[in-house]
Formats: C-alpha cells, sequence, structure tokens
C-alpha cells in the first residue's frame, strides 16, 4: 500500500494512514472547508489532546473540545458545530464498534453495500460523502470487500480523479481540484 498523501504533510499523513478513526473523522471535516485542511483535523486534535482515540473523543467535556477545536488554527471553519459532530461521530464508534472504527468495514466481513450502509448511518456522511469514503478505503486504504467498487459508484472507478479517494500525490491532487471547480460552475450555470 503506498503512503496516503491526502494532507501533503506527512505527519499529518502518517496519523490518517495509521488510525482509522482518525482518518473518519477528516473524511467527516471534508465539507465547506480545503480538503487538505479537513483532513489535517485529526493531527491538530492529536497535537492538542495527546491521540484521536474515539472513547476519548466521545467521554471528553463538550465544551472544552469545542474549545480545543477552535483554537488557532482551528480544525475548520465551523469548528463549534464540527467538534459536536466528531463527539457524535466518535460516539456512534463506542456504541456500536467498541471503538474501533476499521469494525465499520471489517465486522461481520461486510461487502460493498454494507459498507456503505454503514458509513451512511453516521452523522455527516449522506450519500456521496459515504461512497467517496468507501472508495478512499478501497483505493487507497486496502479495504476491498466484495462489490466496494459498484457501492461507491463513479467514486469507485480506476483512473477517475473525482474526490480525495484518488489523491495520491500533488499533480492528482490539482486534477481533483479541477474536476470540484469544473462541477462548481456547472451547478452555477445549472
Amino acid at each position: 500500500m503506498a503512503k496516503l498523501q491526502l494532507v501533503q504533510d506527512p505527519e499529518a499523513d502518517a496519523l490518517l494512514e495509521s488510525n482509522p478513526f482518525a482518518l473518519l473523522v477528516g473524511m467527516l471535516l471534508d465539507q465547506q472547508y480545503p480538503m487538505e485542511a479537513a483532513f489535517a483535523g485529526p493531527k491538530k486534535i492529536a497535537d492538542r489532546i495527546g491521540g484521536v482515540d474515539a472513547r476519548e473523543i466521545a467521554d471528553y467535556d463538550p465544551d472544552e473540545f469545542a474549545a480545543l477545536c477552535s483554537k488557532t488554527p482551528a480544525i475548520h471553519r465551523f469548528p463549534g458545530s464540527m467538534a459536536k459532530r466528531i463527539q457524535a461521530l466518535a460516539q456512534i464508534i463506542v456504541d456500536r464498534y467498541d471503538g474501533d472504527a476499521a469494525a465499520l468495514w471489517t465486522a461481520g466481513e461486510p461487502d460493498g453495500a454494507e459498507v456503505l450502509r454503514r458509513l451512511k448511518a453516521l452523522p455527516g456522511f449522506g450519500e456521496q460523502k459515504a461512497k467517496i469514503f468507501l472508495a478512499l478505503l478501497g483505493k487507497q486504504y486496502g479495504v476491498t470487500p466484495d462489490g466496494w467498487r459498484e457501492a461507491a459508484g463513479a467514486y469507485g472507478q480506476e483512473g477517475a480523479f473525482l474526490s480525495v479517494a484518488d489523491v495520491v500525490d500533488p499533480g492528482s491532487l490539482e486534477k481533483v481540484r479541477s474536476y470540484k471547480k469544473q462541477m462548481k460552475a456547472a451547478a452555477k450555470k445549472g
């Protein structure tokens, strides 16, 4: 498996690669915010509390967690609301998966459709975000349950540059950015 390069910062990318919950938090933060900054969020949390652990975050005092997420540099342009979402996500991982985010895609040997269903049940993960995350798991994280490409839709296609799932270096990051700009421009026209 190649090293993740979602943030283009070796330490932040290493955390995402080694910690499934951190990767999930990065994906949660990837909305209304530059992709690399979103995926750098888990490293900011780790630097402030010593790690990115679902149990620890779920048990954190909500006001204190919001304050540490808001501290400059903030983890997101909406740090308060994202702090609440991260804690809600952490609580679900604790309650449903015993604190192990990887169990989302490993428990019971699920197929791609089931992993997609589980992702869509998470706070902040709609259809599109769940498909992108499933594609990221398959393309870069070595998680390839039966039917994952089909479940991920267009994001699962080989050679596509549609989302974070396709970012493997600065060049692919630019291709994904270009695609997103084209989609925004088309949406404005439509």
